[in-house]
């Protein structure tokens, strides 16, 4: 049986490599620039409700793939620091504090000062794309 699950877990951990290796080759060969958030995967661990799902996924391994094969294919890999990509306004630069700061459970919001409306992760992604061409 020790054998058995060895092998299994052996063979979902070369699948996910596989995937991990097939996703980064192409983002990098496909875009001159890919700037990702610079997550800590250690703090996210701490929330049991997506501890499993979030060690699952291999992002540390997946942001060093996207590292050494920007320099292989000539392309520049940029990670920024998340503090507030997903609570600052796109539009306008507003972040939201305090009682209007935004949960896990908020998928979607318009902002207070300028009336944009938003869907959490694309606002997030202009963000991140913003911070990211600032750096490079």
């Amino acid at each position: 049986q020790r054998v058995l699950v060895a092998n299994l877990q052996r063979n979902v951990a070369n699948r996910r490599n596989a995937f991990l290796h097939l996703v980064s080759t192409t983002l990098i060969k496909n875009h001159d620039l890919v700037v990702a958030e610079e997550l800590r995967s250690k703090n996210m661990l701490r929330n049991h409700a997506l501890a499993m799902s979030i060690a699952d996924v291999g992002w540390r391994t997946f942001l060093s793939m996207l590292a050494y094969k920007a320099g292989l294919y000539g392309r520049s890999f940029v990670t920024v620091n998340p503090r507030n990509t997903t609570q600052t306004c796109s539009a306008c630069g507003f972040v939201m504090t305090g009682d209007q700061k935004l949960t896990l459970a908020d998928r979607k919001w318009t902002c207070p000062h300028c009336g944009a409306f938003h869907i959490r992760d694309h606002n997030a992604a202009k963000n991140i794309l913003a911070k990211g061409l600032a750096v490079k």
